[in-house]
């Protein structure tokens, strides 16, 4: 597929003999759609349109399970022994032919795809690699919502930040040459002074820094300074663990930050100490001169490391072009969204509404803003909106749904989740969210269908945990396939213990009247979530079950005071005293 792209693109658009000056060639601009912090390319397979996301951590461009399903895509065995390493772990690989895969207005025919893995999300069905974005040079400006391929003629080794001036000076990173035993765009860097390898990495939407070496530069993780931040995930299975860490300095190709905070997770890098992910690459524009192995970079302003706490330094962003037309206005607002510049957002996504009034996409978009911003008014508002002008649109479905709920309008999101399933591909994304809505308002069977899709489109995705503990749970809850739902829960706690498992696990022992290891589940489980109301109920019952008639009444309580309307709920499933 590299050779392949090259001679597309390069044959159509490579320049004539070489001047003598400097001349830094553009031969394509590929538009960026920043979701979240994913920086998204529309591309068509086989003439239907898809959004992949640009990953300067791959060498191979990949395509989900999923994806490759969905658009009838023959999978081969991958060579013996291929899998991909990642954040999560390993994935198994397969290999898909596009018969004409099409990027930046060129027709790659017969593209080359791996197949494998966790599904990329936030809308992109799989991703771009070093295979195409390596064919030249590239220029990363997600701020301002485009990568650019790019050829230097005559430039030796002259600096290639060509944008730079004396009031915008540049950092430059010696990286290592990228090859498929070599795949990532890397180089060095320095935290609190000891030297690390870092991997410029866009496919990551934050920065990380792997645990192993974090004790290394100097970071405790039993210190009180260090939060906990969640699980994260990457193209394995397993979801990592992640902390938050206060560090004295980081400093990379000249550029220093002091006092700030950096990510760290439980997983390895392969090749690294530490991602710089998209979060860094929207704070500054980024050339990587393939050809001279260097990195060259400015800073546009604003955290360098987007973490939602208060930013490291809030330099004004250097000035650009003004946007000229609706679609650019839009990837300038998801960019600046992404850097939570809100305001900013909204305002350039509600001139692209203006300037094409028709498409549903932009207050998409700008519904997303508003969300995130916490106007949940104006996002159903932005909703409604595209619904009126697209009703098939099941991404607006979903998201107004979720919201629908917050009022407790079970109905009306009901209506929005049945409308999106009649019109989704079996092997859609949105499938794992819309099983999780349901099993939310206990549309227990209707939850178990989109859970069946979607783990059987998502073999080795990271959110397998989560689909399995929600479908084992309904399971449980409905007394149905107690066998199957046991399978269920086993395997996703095999994958990662979590609360949400072994609650599932509980109440299939409770089922099965298997009552002392129910009840020792819902011990593990109530000491995980306190507050949590059925782990209480349950092992209420299950108390009640084997004589403990007062502990069981004082749990069955405790939920009550909770939820007052447990009780109700359960007895529909026969969970009653």
């Amino acid at each position: 597929m590299r050779l392949a792209a090259a001679a597309a693109l390069a044959l159509a658009l490579a320049p004539g003999a070489a001047p003598a000056a400097c001349v830094i060639r553009k031969f394509a601009e590929l538009p960026v759609t920043m979701v979240g912090t994913r920086p998204l390319i529309q591309a068509r397979i086989n003439g239907a349109p898809v959004m992949l996301m640009a990953d300067s951590g791959a060498f191979y461009s990949f395509l989900s399970p999923g994806t490759a399903s969905q658009h009838h895509l023959r999978l081969d065995p991958a060579p013996f022994g291929m899998v991909s390493l990642g954040v999560g772990g390993s994935a198994a690989l397969s290999v898909a032919r596009v018969q004409a895969f099409t990027l930046a207005g060129f027709v790659v025919p017969k593209a080359v795809f791996l197949v494998g893995g966790s599904e990329v999300g936030g809308e992109a069905v799989g991703l771009i690699g070093q295979n195409i974005l390596g064919i030249a040079d590239v220029e990363y400006d997600l701020a301002g919502g485009v990568i650019r391929l790019m050829r230097p003629d005559g430039c030796g080794e002259k600096p290639l930040a060509y944008w730079a001036g004396p009031s915008l000076p540049y950092g430059m990173v010696n990286i290592a040459p990228v090859e498929p035993r070599n795949p990532h765009t890397s180089g060095t860097a320095l935290i609190n002074g000891v030297k690390i390898n870092v991997i410029f990495d866009t496919g990551a939407s934050m920065s990380m820094l792997k645990r192993s070496t974090s004790k290394r530069v100097g970071i405790a993780l039993d210190s009180p300074e260090v939060t906990t931040a969640g699980f994260s995930g990457g193209i394995g299975r397993r979801p990592v663990q992640t902390w938050i860490a206060p560090v004295a300095n980081f400093e990379i190709g000249g550029e220093k930050i002091e006092h700030t905070r950096l990510r760290i997770g439980d997983s390895d890098i392969p090749g690294g100490d530490m991602l710089l992910g998209a979060d860094f690459f929207l704070s500054h524009r980024v050339y990587v001169a393939n050809g001279q192995h260097r990195l060259y970079f400015t800073y546009n302003g604003g955290p360098v490391f987007n973490l939602g706490l208060s930013p490291e330094g809030q330099a004004t962003a250097p000035a650009q072009a003004e946007p000229a037309d609706a679609e650019a206005f839009a990837r300038r607002g998801d960019a600046e969204a992404a850097r939570r510049d809100y305001p900013h957002a909204i305002a350039d996504l509600t001139r692209a509404i203006e300037l094409d009034p028709k498409s549903p996409d932009y207050p998409y978009r700008r519904g997303l803003a508003h969300l995130a911003a916490g106007q949940s008014a104006l996002a159903a508002a932005d909703l409604d909106r595209i619904l009126a002008l697209a009703p098939s649109d099941a991404r607006a479905r979903v998201v107004r749904a979720t919201l629908l709920l917050t009022e407790h309008r079970t109905a009306d999101a009901l209506a929005d989740l049945d409308a999106a399933d009649k019109v989704l591909a079996n092997a859609a994304d949105e499938r794992l969210g819309m099983g999780r809505l349901y099993l939310l308002v206990y549309a227990l069977p209707r939850a178990i269908d989109q859970y069946d899709r979607w783990i059987k489109a998502h073999p080795d995705d990271h959110h397998m945990v989560e689909a399995l503990a929600g479908r084992c749970r309904a399971r449980a809850i409905l007394g149905q396939d107690l066998s199957a739902a046991m399978a269920d829960c086993q395997h996703a706690l095999h994958i990662q213990p979590g609360w949400g498992s072994l609650e599932g696990r509980a109440f299939v022992r409770l089922r099965q009247g298997q009552f002392d290891k129910a009840m020792a589940d819902f011990d593990q489980v109530v000491s995980l979530e306190p507050r949590a109301a059925w782990p209480l109920y349950g092992r209420g019952l299950a108390k009640l079950k084997t004589g403990l008639s007062n502990q069981g009444k004082a749990d069955i309580a405790a939920a009550t005071v909770i939820d007052p309307k447990i009780a109700n709920e359960a007895a529909k499933y026969g969970l009653a005293p």
